[in-house]
């Protein structure tokens, strides 16, 4: 017994250093990134520290949002020995007394490098350098790390100094050439594994490769498309190459993404726009209800500092968080389709269920079979948003906003 507790506990003994440490993110990660409002231009020390007070006093960090997640440029270059170098313009005390500022306030603090030779704003990405920033990382007290996919190198074998690339276009629509997305990984996988310090990995290369299906292995959260833009559907010129909310929803249902969702290994959409851009209010919750149905992680992006009532109103819908992070740790899928409005299924744990129904075109009356669910028994069903009550023996008759849903927590 004594033999058989050892080799499913410690797969280090027989089979080498494990890829990745098991207990992490047993729940979709929530927090905010700074990416999706401030870009490279507005990420500094203050607004780091504003974003991680005002998740305090809003009430963010008590509904569950914990990362603050820096995203790129905060790093500016390498020392002769390697060590990566903080923009002390934008960071004058470092990386570790924001790490302990953030920590303070009850709280998490999240980091940005690319598997590349660069980043993406062509910042020091982390190739041929990942166990030395895994550790420098662990020292600052970091405890989340978003990794990402530019600028990759055309060989493994090359040295990080070379400045030879794969072609971007490729690596966007089908990969690096010479090799395989899951080998750039793995080093900083293996990395982040050996460092005492827990840190969640979060692989972001655009959903190439299909990495619902290897990423797993490696780290925590995987994305599963390009870069969001915080619009609801169709196409814009101005954001073309990047993903709309439905673009995203249905890519999930397409690729049948719940099947490789569950607790500590998470399909990421990308982060929320709620907040962000044009989005209307109903947009607004039908891209926060479904973010729940998947369980995604729930990363803010918009300022969390000016932000008006009815978009904090939406982020810290404690029930809507709820189905994102129930305890069984399954994502939603798509159920039905019935007069063009999509009908999703999240299971829940204590035999509950979350159905939301979300209409993707102009606002409609609806009459909708209950049974068409193929109910396993009577459910009482509450409405998310506006609180209202009906019962699955009856049809459910109800009017669904332009680009709105309807979002019901099942219970017997």
């Amino acid at each position: 017994m004594k033999i058989f507790f050892l080799l499913i506990t410690c797969p280090i003994l027989m089979f080498g250093q494990p890829l990745k440490k098991t207990g992490l993110a047993p729940l979709p990660p929530m927090g905010w990134n700074s990416w999706n409002t401030f870009r490279c231009g507005g990420l500094n020390e203050s607004l780091v520290r504003e974003i991680a007070d005002s998740m305090v006093s809003n009430g963010m960090r008590d509904a569950g949002y914990v990362y603050v997640n820096l995203d790129d440029c905060w790093q500016i270059g390498r020392d002769e020995n390697g060590n990566i170098l903080v923009d002390s313009v934008k960071f004058p005390s470092g990386i570790k007394a924001l790490a302990d500022y953030v920590h303070g306030k009850g709280l998490k603090l999240g980091i940005y490098s690319d598997a590349g030779l660069m980043t993406c704003q062509k910042r020091p990405g982390s190739f041929g350098y990942e166990e030395l920033d895994a550790k420098t990382y662990a020292e600052w007290e970091v405890d989340y790390l978003k990794y990402d996919f530019c600028f990759l190198p055309k060989r493994l074998e090359q040295e990080p100094e070379e400045s030879r690339t794969s072609s971007f276009l490729r690596t966007y629509l089908r990969g690096p050439k010479h090799y395989a997305a899951v080998e750039l990984y793995t080093p900083m996988a293996k990395a982040l594994a050996a460092q005492e310090r827990d840190i969640v990995f979060s692989i972001c290369n655009w959903g190439v490769e299909e990495p619902w299906k290897w990423a797993g292995e490696l780290g925590q959260l995987w994305r599963t498309t390009g870069d969001i833009r915080p619009y609801f559907k169709g196409f814009k010129l101005k954001y073309i190459g990047f993903f709309s909310i439905m673009k995203i929803v249905n890519r999930a249902h397409k690729q049948q993404l719940h099947l490789y969702a569950g607790p500590g290994r998470w399909n990421d959409p990308d982060m929320l726009e709620v907040g962000n851009g044009k989005l209307t209010l109903d947009e607004n919750k039908a891209h926060f209800s479904m973010w729940a149905m998947m369980a995604a992680p729930l990363l803010a992006g918009n300022d969390l500092s000016v932000m008006p009532a009815e978009i904090l109103n939406i982020l810290t819908n404690k029930k809507v968080i709820a189905i994102n992070q129930d305890s069984l740790g399954k994502q939603g899928y798509k159920a039905d389709t019935y007069h063009k409005v999509q009908v999703w299924v999240k299971p829940l744990s204590d035999n509950r269920m979350a159905v939301c129904f979300l209409n993707p075109k102009k606002k409609k009356k609806f009459n909708y079979d209950w049974q068409r669910l193929k109910l396993p028994s009577e459910f009482h069903a509450e409405e998310l948003w506006d609180g209202s009550y009906v019962s699955t023996t009856l049809f459910l008759q109800t009017e669904i906003a332009k680009h709105g849903v309807k979002l019901y927590l099942m219970e017997k």
